[in-house]
C-alpha cells in the first residue's frame, strides 16, 4: 500500500524526437497521449523535453547535448523517472542510467505498468506478466542492476522485484510455462464461445478512453467498471443484451492505442479473439478528442493486422456531450464550430457520410441512444435473418419504456 501512495507523487520528465517520419505536431499528440499514461501509472509530469533528428542516436536516443540538458534539470528538480515516448533498445537503457543514474522507461514499460496496475482476474494477469517477462529478457542486466538501486514505483511492478538474482534460463523457463497456461486457458475460453449457441456476437472496439465501457454498462445495464483513464478496464466482458425481441452478445474489449507493445498484441490473444469472432463491431471515437480520426486509423490498422477490418461495422461517435450547442441568431454572423454543433450539425458531417450505419451518442447523457438502438438492432437482426432465414418474422423492435 505505501509503495503505490509513493508511486502517486513520481515526479517525471518526458522525452520525444521531431523525425521526418514525425513532425512537432505529431509529436505534440504523441507527448500529450505520453502524459496521461504517465498520469494514469500514478506520475505527476514536471517538464517535456524534444529534439530534432534525422534518427534516434543509436547509444542514447537524444545527442550529448539535450541528454546534458535533461540530465541538469533532473538534478536540479529532484525527477524520480525519465520517460522516452519510443521504445529503446537495450543497449540505449544501459547507456542512458550510466549517464542519468535516474530510472528510466519507455513508452512500451510505461504501457505494460498500467496493465500491471489494471489486470483484475488470473488470466488478465498470466497475459500481462508474459508480457513484462518478454520485454525484460534482453534487458535483463539493466533490469537487475536497476532494482538493486531502486525498488518499486512505476515500471517496476510485477516480476522481478524480489528475485535478483534470477538469470535468463529461468526467465526463458518461466515465458514457457505462461504461454503454456494461457494455451490451456485460451482453449477454455474458446470453449465457452463456442457454447454461447447461436446468438449474434457484437464486440465493442476503439481506441483507450474513448467510453467503451460506459456504453457497455449502458446498453447492457451493468456494472463493468469505467474510469477517466487509459485502460481502465482490461478484462473481456460479455453480457446477453435484448432489444426489443432480440438477443445478442456483447462484448467489452480492452483499449488500442497508437504504439501499442508488440508483446501485448500477442499476450492479449484471447482478448482479439473475441473481435475476431464477432459478428458486429461497434467502433467506439471519442469525437471530443483533437486527435480522433488518428485513432480512428490507428484502431483500423490493428483490425487488419488480425484480420478483422472487413466486418459489418457500426461507427458510433461519442461524447457530443462535451460540445455546447446554443442555438444562433438568425443575424448571427459568427461562423460555427464543433463547439456549437447540434446533432443535425454533427449528421451533416464528413463522419455521417462512412461506408457503415453511423450514430453520434452521448453514452454519459444518453442523447440519441434511442437511434443507437435501432441501429443495432437493425444490424444484428440482418445477421440473424441470414443465420436463421425462417425466422425473421418474429423480430419486430419497439421503444423502450421509460422506467
Amino acid at each position: 500500500m505505501l509503495e503505490r501512495k509513493e508511486a502517486l507523487y513520481e515526479k517525471a520528465v518526458l522525452i520525444g524526437l521531431i523525425t521526418p517520419d514525425q513532425d512537432e505536431e505529431k509529436l505534440r499528440e504523441y507527448m500529450d497521449e505520453l502524459e496521461f499514461l504517465a498520469h494514469t501509472a500514478g506520475a505527476s509530469v514536471l517538464k517535456r523535453f524534444t529534439q530534432k533528428l534525422d534518427q534516434p542516436n543509436s547509444r542514447t536516443f537524444v545527442g550529448s547535448g539535450k541528454l546534458e540538458e535533461i540530465n541538469q534539470y533532473a538534478q536540479e528538480n529532484d525527477i524520480d523517472t525519465i520517460i522516452f515516448d519510443d521504445e529503446l533498445t537495450p543497449s540505449q537503457l544501459k547507456n542512458l542510467e550510466k549517464e542519468l543514474d535516474i530510472k528510466i522507461l519507455d513508452r512500451t514499460n510505461l504501457i505494460l505498468d498500467i496493465f500491471a496496475q489494471r489486470a483484475q482476474t488470473s488470466y488478465a494477469r498470466t497475459q500481462v506478466e508474459l508480457a513484462q517477462y518478454e520485454y525484460l529478457l534482453p534487458r535483463l542486466t539493466r533490469m537487475w542492476t536497476h532494482l538493486e538501486r531502486q525498488k518499486g514505483g512505476i515500471g517496476l511492478r510485477g516480476p522481478g522485484e524480489t528475485e535478483i538474482e534470477t538469470d535468463r534460463r529461468i526467465i526463458r523457463d518461466r515465458i514457457s510455462l505462461l504461454k503454456e497456461k494461457l494455451k490451456s486457458i485460451d482453449k477454455q475460453m474458446a470453449t465457452q464461445r463456442n457454447n454461447r449457441g447461436k446468438l449474434v456476437r457484437t464486440a465493442l472496439v476503439g481506441y483507450t478512453n474513448v467510453g467503451k465501457s460506459t456504453l457497455m454498462n449502458v446498453i447492457s445495464k451493468s456494472e463493468v467498471f469505467a474510469e477517466n483513464k487509459l485502460f481502465a478496464t482490461l478484462d473481456t466482458t460479455v453480457r446477453k443484451v435484448v432489444i426489443g425481441n432480440l438477443p445478442f452478445l456483447l462484448t467489452d474489449t480492452v483499449g488500442f492505442i497508437r504504439k501499442l507493445p508488440t508483446q501485448l498484441v500477442e499476450s492479449f490473444k484471447s482478448t482479439l479473439d473475441e473481435v475476431r469472432e464477432a459478428d458486429l463491431l461497434i467502433h467506439v471515437v471519442d469525437i471530443s478528442h483533437p486527435s480522433f480520426e488518428d485513432h480512428i486509423n490507428a484502431v483500423n490498422t490493428l483490425l487488419a493486422d488480425i484480420h478483422s477490418a472487413d466486418k459489418p461495422t457500426i461507427m458510433l461517435f461519442n461524447k457530443i456531450d462535451n460540445f455546447t450547442y446554443e442555438k444562433k441568431d438568425e443575424d448571427d454572423l459568427t461562423p460555427i464550430t464543433k463547439r456549437n454543433y447540434s446533432l443535425e450539425d454533427w449528421k451533416k458531417t464528413w463522419m455521417a457520410k462512412s461506408d457503415y450505419p453511423t450514430v453520434f451518442i452521448s453514452a454519459v447523457t444518453k442523447e440519441n441512444y434511442e437511434e443507437l438502438k435501432k441501429v443495432i438492432y437493425e444490424q444484428v437482426k440482418e445477421i440473424h435473418i441470414k443465420r436463421f432465414p425462417y425466422n425473421d418474422f418474429l423480430f419486430e423492435y419497439y421503444p423502450e419504456e421509460e422506467s
